[in-house]
């Protein structure tokens, strides 16, 4: 099947992962074609009859399509009102408030990642957090999108946050200022001969950022860049199409990622250079297709608990080819896609519904089981970490989450979650030593060792 052009939708595979798209052409429903739609009229019809109080129609729609909705998996949900006005600025890019990527667990706030340079992570939140209470007010029950919007704020504006981290007895209190998210997507600096480059999130141009972030490092160094790292860590996800604009910078040809749906009309698959002969695409987007533009330097990715969705397609893609080293933890593990359906033209009323799961270029679905390290590396800097791993949460442990098809073992899932004997220093000890990020450290000494050489990856 050919390439899908990447024009039709403005596809995002991110924890809040959005296709906007239209109702047109969905069948109608009534209670002839669907006679369990009588059973639900005649609960309206109960509660209309002998509640103890008056209720007003909207309240109970809404609800039904609520429970519907939500009976589905973590990511489907009906949206109105302020909900799809924080949709449409989350599809912008731009918002005031804390920076957080958060699910909904067992009715409660779960902190999937907070957004490199964001309030939230200079504040110290970290993925696996709880966030229990805002400004003293319990949030436990209430509605993700209510609990976003009370994060939300002019910036310049305070907020305190109660927070329960796996691994710590008691809750404490976090105090974050909001301010006007606009993160650069794209960080990068040398380490001696080693170009180190940070996606912080998968937004507009991220692709061409980092060809001219290698070129810039390969100036600056002299012509003596000797490895790259790739750090997906805490990178919740975002643009499908930049994702694979990413992953192509590094491959030559081959599958980078497959998209497939219950309408087998709209499977996509998404091929390494192949996007140069779509001459429909932004001119910055098409001019990251064209080979490796690392010029087969070892590369090194870096990935955690938070990395998610776009991140994982980036692992797996260049996991798959043995382009990459990929160390850290195990990915989160969102291997689907959503979109979201207006209801009307205000665009006042929408559903986000889970429409698609994602494939590696092996056929991987990374859905439940994420990416797996090719060499697991703890992050001993971090005094939570040790503690917080032993707890903390993935899309596998979401209540509804989508069973990966061909199968996870229990096993395998828990596989992350073991010590391993060679990583014994404390947080204390590596301070001591000046190491403030030991995956990081790890990655660099790694390919300072590798210099020259092609990395060796496990089980490969």
């Amino acid at each position: 099947m050919k390439l899908a052009s990447l024009t039709r939708a403005a596809l995002l595979v991110s924890a809040v992962a959005l296709l906007p798209a239209t109702t047109a052409g969905l069948a109608a429903v009534d209670g002839r074609s669907a006679p369990q739609f009588g059973r639900l009229f005649t609960v309206y019809q109960l509660v209309k009859a002998q509640y103890v109080e008056q209720v007003d129609d909207a309240k109970l729609i809404d609800g039904a399509l609520d429970g519907m909705l939500a009976a589905l998996d973590p990511h489907s949900g009906y949206l109105d009102g302020s909900s799809v006005q924080r949709v449409n600025t989350l599809i912008d890019g731009k918002y005031a408030g804390l920076g957080l990527s958060v699910v909904q667990e067992q009715e409660t706030v779960k902190v999937i990642a907070p957004l490199r340079g964001s309030p939230a992570a200079e504040a110290g939140v970290k993925p696996g957090d709880y966030i229990t209470h805002l400004d003293g007010k319990l949030i436990y029950g209430v509605p993700l999108d209510e609990a976003v919007a009370q994060m939300r704020g002019e910036a310049g504006t305070q907020i305190r946050l109660t927070v329960f981290r796996p691994g710590r007895d008691e809750p404490f209190d976090v105090t974050v200022t909001r301010k006007e998210i606009l993160l650069e997507p794209v960080t990068w600096k040398l380490e001696g001969n080693i170009g180190v480059i940070s996606i912080n999130e998968f937004s507009r141009d991220v692709g061409n950022y980092v060809r001219t972030g290698i070129a810039a490092m390969r100036r600056e160094s002299g012509g003596r860049l000797n490895g790259l790292v790739l750090d997906l860590r805490s990178n919740p996800g975002g643009s499908l199409e930049e994702a694979v604009a990413l992953s192509d910078l590094f491959l030559s040809s081959g599958d980078i990622v497959s998209q497939r749906g219950r309408n087998k009309g709209e499977d996509m698959y998404f091929r390494a250079d192949d996007m140069e002969n779509y001459p429909e695409l932004p001119p910055a987007v098409a001019a990251t297709f064209k080979g490796d533009s690392a010029r087969g330097l070892p590369i090194v990715v870096l990935i955690d608990e938070g990395s998610a969705s776009a991140s994982e397609i980036v692992a797996g893609a260049l996991q798959d080819h043995r382009r990459a080293l990929v160390m850290g933890e195990r990915s989160f593990g969102k291997g689907s896609v959503q979109s979201v359906f207006y209801l009307n033209n205000q665009r006042t009323q929408a559903v986000k519904l889970t429409t698609a799961r994602y494939y590696t270029p092996s056929g991987r679905s990374v859905q439940e089981g994420g990416i797996e390290p090719d060499i697991r590396v703890p992050q001993l800097s971090d005094p939570d970490a040790r503690r917080r791993s032993q707890m903390v949460l993935r899309e596998s442990d979401l209540r509804r989450h989508l069973v990966n098809e061909v199968g996870i073992d229990d096993k395998q899932l828990e596989a992350d979650k073991q010590d391993d004997p060679r990583f014994k220093l404390t947080a204390e000890e590596l301070k001591a030593k000046g190491i403030s990020d030991f995956q990081l450290h790890y990655a660099l000494e790694t390919l300072r060792r590798t210099s020259g050489t092609a990395l060796a990856i496990k089980g490969k």
